[in-house]
């Protein structure tokens, strides 16, 4: 990730905006939402092998109201790496990315939810109730053992499986957008024990919503 955002920097830097050294994540954020959020993210996604990444950056609406939304997702992410185990949780632009390890998620070849991730996941959706104003990208993958077509089934009831649970757990199921990319997004290599077990993963991304935005959008005219 600090590869992408370098890359950002320097692009941007190119364009003669501003220098990204001594920034942080909330200023990161308004830069990369002043660079061209849409565009970029996408960009920067495909780059990356990572649509999730790219969803992020594509959301971010920069300048000083980015620098408002960085703020507020800055307190959500410290009390996520704060509460919950299990989980690698990243400040990106004006989003957070989180990815849970699906060995704790859930057993090999399956989409139940484990007690331990049951747990985990009631206290995020506390968090995630705490802070409403914001939409939440489930995306599930596997590794490469099975065919194309059973992985992708599997990484889609994968992330269906958390948008239920949370949704039970009084967290608008409207916040909710779930996406199973099946093996083609590993992050690790598929030849191991520990990289397919890598690769069996859940990715969440939180994301501004309308009323975030708006919200951030007035409070930097004042």
């Amino acid at each position: 990730m600090k590869k992408i955002i370098s890359g950002l920097c320097v692009t941007v830097l190119l364009l003669g905006l501003v220098g990204c050294a001594t920034m942080n994540k909330a200023e990161q954020g308004a830069v990369i939402g002043a660079a061209g959020g849409a565009v970029l993210g996408g960009v920067i996604g495909r780059a990356a092998g990572n649509t999730l990444v790219g969803a992020i950056i594509g959301a971010a609406v920069g300048g000083a109201a980015g620098a408002i939304i960085g703020s507020y997702m800055d307190k959500q992410a410290a009390e996520i790496r704060r509460d919950i185990e299990g989980a690698k949780v990243e400040r990106i632009g004006e989003g957070i990315k989180i990815t849970f390890d699906s060995g704790l998620l859930f057993d090999i070849d399956k989409s139940d939810l484990r007690q331990a991730s049951k747990d985990n996941l009631a206290k995020l959706a506390v968090i995630l109730n705490k802070y409403p104003d914001t939409n939440i990208l489930i995306e599930g993958h596997t590794d490469s053992t099975g065919t194309d077509e059973h992985n992708m089934q599997l990484s889609l009831e994968r992330a269906l499986a958390v948008n239920v649970y949370m949704s039970g757990l009084q967290v608008s199921s409207q916040r909710f957008t779930s996406q199973g990319y099946g093996e083609i997004q590993p992050i690790a290599t598929n030849e191991t024990v520990e990289g397919r077990q890598a690769n069996r993963r859940v990715d969440v991304a939180i994301m501004a919503n309308e009323k975030l935005k708006k919200h951030a959008q007035e409070q930097a005219k004042k």
